[in-house]
């Protein structure tokens, strides 16, 4: 049967760069938004024009809160679930050291790793997050319970288990031998690809081939995960790693890994380039349904290579910050073609929401030093977390905005949840110019944004609860 859902809608329309989202901004303070009885959107627009074969419906009058895309986020690790706030006394490689891979070690009990699933599925429908590319446990029963929980709860999600064949004594209860890696990755993908409908195209639940990074692995994986990955493209199986995340000089990832491969720039390595002098050793793991986190460092070559092979790339300020990698240089960035949506980094990040990620990316973007200083837009913002988070999935004609015939992924919005927030929207000075004063609405609903904001959660119409 088909629903009528009553509130303020925002999105952004069409197919847009970000360049372009303040000009596909879409604000309809009285709107209706009509899912058909398959989860899709029949229509979205102003509630006085519902057309006449839906105004017998009763609405769902969720007035005076908002209606959003669900949010997108493109890098979250499974088995940090109760990592976050971690500290280790220093940036990336010691965080990992002494907090992350013995944090992770212990998702080898099956009790443990189901109450992770539990709790991780719970903290992402909290925050609003109906779609997510998750980075995986090294251990295939702590897998089987996240995907099955995922199912269970109904939402989006694309996981893989995070893949290590090489490594310090710290790392040691995640490695496996070069066979067994790639054994327990084609069986994920076996046992989980699409498994809820059985198509790729209609499915919730995806797999990914996820090295956690190059320094995880040796060229050896790098060329059998590249022969794999080659023979499942055609099955819409994804790719996911880091990327260029932290350059603290002489011993910062990105230094480190192009020494150890002796190559000339670190996506080479994911790029089948992997050996010394760059040269050409295997099959590239880049393209449409590859996500690389971070970027933070990257080369103007490497950006050229993302947006050539369709690549994207998952923005994480909030983690960046807490482990000293640095910013992600906007402008010169998206200036590159190169598609940049939301990641939480959780729990290198300490924030599972999404509209935290857009408020710290704003603040880190206008304190880029000189001309590369930028104000984002409210709409580049709401582009960032939800429609781009889409498109960096390959997923944009399913979700990500309220265009006719999409799956309805939408979140309903109670500013009353946040009293601060809902002062600020009734009591804030608005423009006398309709589209600025609009922006400020958006801008201001981004910011002030928590968890106890997110009233209702859905995911293809239907209504995911918190059991």
């Amino acid at each position: 049967m088909s629903q009528v859902h009553l509130g303020h809608i925002f999105h952004v329309t069409g197919q847009p760069t970000v360049q372009e989202a303040a000009n596909a901004l879409v604000s309809i303070p009285d709107g209706a938004l009509v899912v058909d009885g398959e989860g899709r959107i029949a229509y979205c627009g102003a509630r006085a024009e519902i057309p006449d074969e839906f105004r017998g419906l009763p609405p769902m009058d969720h007035r005076p809160g908002f209606l959003l895309p669900g949010f997108v986020d493109t890098h979250i690790h499974f088995p940090q679930t109760f990592a976050g706030d971690a500290y280790g006394g220093g940036q990336l490689l010691e965080w990992l050291t002494r907090c992350i891979y013995p944090s992770e070690a212990q998702l080898a009990d099956p009790v443990y790793a189901q109450r992770a699933a539990v709790e991780f599925c719970a903290r992402r429908l909290a925050a609003g997050t109906t779609a997510a590319m998750v980075f995986g446990s090294a251990f295939p029963q702590a897998q089987d319970a996240l995907f099955a929980e995922t199912r269970r709860r109904g939402l989006r999600m694309v996981s893989g288990r995070g893949i290590q064949t090489t490594g310090e004594s710290s790392v040691a209860p995640l490695i496996t031998s070069e066979e067994k890696a790639i054994r327990l990755t084609e069986s994920e993908i076996d046992t989980w690809h699409a498994v809820d409908t059985g198509r790729v195209d209609t499915a919730l639940l995806h797999v990914a081939v996820v090295p956690r990074f190059a320094l995880a692995v040796t060229r050896a994986t790098l060329r059998n995960l590249g022969e794999l990955y080659d023979s499942v493209r055609d099955r819409g199986v994804y790719f996911h790693s880091h990327l260029n995340e932290n350059n603290r000089p002489g011993t910062g990832e990105v230094d480190s890994t192009k020494q150890v491969y002796e190559v000339e720039s670190y996506l080479d390595t994911y790029d089948g380039k992997f050996m010394p002098g760059s040269q050409v050793g295997g099959k590239s793991l880049l393209g449409r349904r590859s996500i690389l986190a971070h970027g933070v460092h990257c080369q103007d070559a490497e950006l050229r290579r993302l947006a050539e092979t369709g690549s994207s790339i998952a923005h994480c300020p909030v983690s960046q910050q807490f482990l000293g990698s640095g910013t992600m240089p906007w402008k010169r960035t998206i200036a590159a073609g190169v598609t940049v949506a939301a990641g939480t980094d959780y729990g290198g990040g300490d924030e599972w929401s999404i509209p935290r990620v857009l408020s710290a990316a704003f603040k880190v973007h206008i304190s880029e030093p000189g001309e590369d200083g930028v104000s984002m837009h409210p709409a580049e913002m709401l582009f960032t977390g939800t429609l781009a988070g889409a498109r960096a999935l390959d997923m944009e004609s399913r979700f990500g905005n309220f265009d006719a015939s999409k799956e309805a992924d939408f979140l309903v919005v109670d500013p009353a949840g946040t009293p601060s927030l809902e002062a600020t929207l009734a009591q804030g000075v608005r423009s006398d110019d309709p589209v600025l004063a609009r922006d400020q609405t958006l801008f201001a609903l981004l910011m002030g944004m928590d968890e106890s904001t997110i009233a209702q959660v859905y995911v293809r119409g239907r209504r995911v609860d918190d059991r």
